[in-house]
This record gives structure tokens, sequence and C-alpha cells, in this order.
């Protein structure tokens, strides 16, 4: 065995269940695909998996410590073709035996895969929120008030994660650009389901993510961590009303 073939796997281990854990991954999917990869490169690994850090201790055959580290996750950046693509590798690696190097190039491929264009997923979100309103008995101008409102709060909320703003923050203003749009062009066009645009134009920044995970964690007795991300949920949640009252009180509404 190379005498540095350990710190390479555990490196490569810590690397993938931080990345797994910022992307939105569940605890129990982190700990599976850990093991998995372990496993398959004839390690035992021993792991304390939370919300903001990974412990990792590998054991080669003779039951002898060869790697201990702990290793900070990065910032929650929800990102399902990470998730899927370090499971299939995970796969691939017990499957056709892939070399430690072959699966360190593909987790950096990975890393740095092209997002959708801005534009685009701008449009696809403020669209969703349309779509709802519509499913709620809104009409094309309800739709249109909804989209333009969604799409600029989106915007927002993008500008401010990349000036390294406190997410919750970012949460709050996004939810008041959004009722404040949702209500000036209330005061310029009449339509009847005004209730309904301002609580559809903000469903964008509803926290299902973490309340899944929540939910999944807790129920995989991985109770720590499903608590930590239902706190973040209801945060987010506080955020949101907190935007969405101020802004319907400057108009008045509340």
């Amino acid at each position: 065995m190379n005498k540095n073939e350990p710190l390479v796997t555990g490196t490569l281990l810590l690397e993938i269940g931080a990345l797994l854990m910022s992307s939105g991954a569940n605890t129990n999917r982190i700990r599976l695909t850990i093991k998995r990869v372990a496993d398959s490169y004839g390690y035992k690994a021993d792991y304390l998996i939370t919300h903001r850090a990974i412990m990792l201790t590998l054991h080669n055959k003779a039951e002898e410590q060869v790697f201990n580290q702990l290793k900070q996750t990065y910032n929650f950046v929800p990102n399902f073709r990470i998730v899927s693509g370090i499971s299939r590798l995970s796969w691939q690696i017990v499957q056709e035996q892939l070399s430690l190097a072959e699966a360190g190039e593909e987790v950096e491929r990975l890393k740095v895969l092209p997002h959708y264009p801005r534009l685009l997923i701008l449009g696809v979100v403020a669209l969703a929120c349309s779509s709802f309103c519509r499913l709620s008995g809104g009409g094309v101008i309800e739709m249109s008030v909804v989209f333009l409102a969604a799409f600029v709060g989106l915007f927002v909320k993008q500008e401010m994660g990349k000036k390294q703003v406190n997410a919750y923050f970012g949460v709050f203003f996004a939810a008041l650009t959004t009722t404040l749009i949702t209500g000036g062009l209330a005061n310029l066009f009449t339509y009847k389901n005004d209730n309904m645009a301002y609580i559809t134009a903000i469903l964008y920044l509803i926290p299902g993510i973490p309340f899944i995970n929540c939910t999944s964690d807790i129920l995989d007795g991985n109770s720590l961590n499903g608590v930590i991300r239902g706190i973040n949920g209801f945060a987010i949640s506080f955020a949101i009303a907190a935007g969405l009252i101020l802004g319907l009180f400057i108009y008045n509404l509340v």
C-alpha cells in the first residue's frame, strides 16, 4: 500500500461528504455514500456528520487507524446535479473499480459543472410562481404581476448572495422586494385576486429542502442534523414572513 493512499482516500471522502451536505443531500445519503466508497478502497470508515463539519477516521484491514481529520462543509447551495453525480460516481467506484485518481478527477469535474443560464433560472422560477397563481384562480394580470415580482425578487436574492450578505437577510429583502412590487402594481392595476398574488409571488423562497431533509433525518435517527435543518427552515420562514408583513405594512394592508 502506498503510504499516501490513506491520506488521498480520506481527503476524497471528506470532500464528497462536504459537497453532498452543502448541495442538499440528507444525512443518511451522505453516510451511505462515504461507507460505500471507503469499503470499495478497503477501509473501514468511522464518521461524525454534522451540519457544519464532517469528522472522518479510516482504519485499514489490520484495524490500524491510518487517517483522522475534520473538514468544514461549504455554504448551503442546493445543487442536485452534484448529489446525483456523486451518487453515480460511488457506484462506478464499486462496479468499475475506479482508481483514486479517476475518482478525484470526477469530483473536481462535478464541482465546476456550469450552472444553467441566470436568465433561464429567473424566468423559469418566475413562471412557476405565476403558474401557481393561475392554479389559485388568478387571471392574466395577476399572473403577470406575480411573474415580474418573483423575477425581480429572486434577482435581488442572488445579488445579495454574491455580496455574501447573511442568507436570512437576503431572504428578508427578497420577500420585501417581491411584496413591494406586487403592492405597487396593485395600486396601478385593478385585479380581483390581489391577496393570492401576494402569496404566490413569494413561493420561490419557501425552504422546501431544509424541511424535507429535517423530516428525513429525524426519521432516519439523525436527530441533531434534523433539528438543525428544521430550525434553519423556520428561520427562513420567519425572514419571509417579516419581509411580507413589512411590505404589507408599508401599503397599510395590515
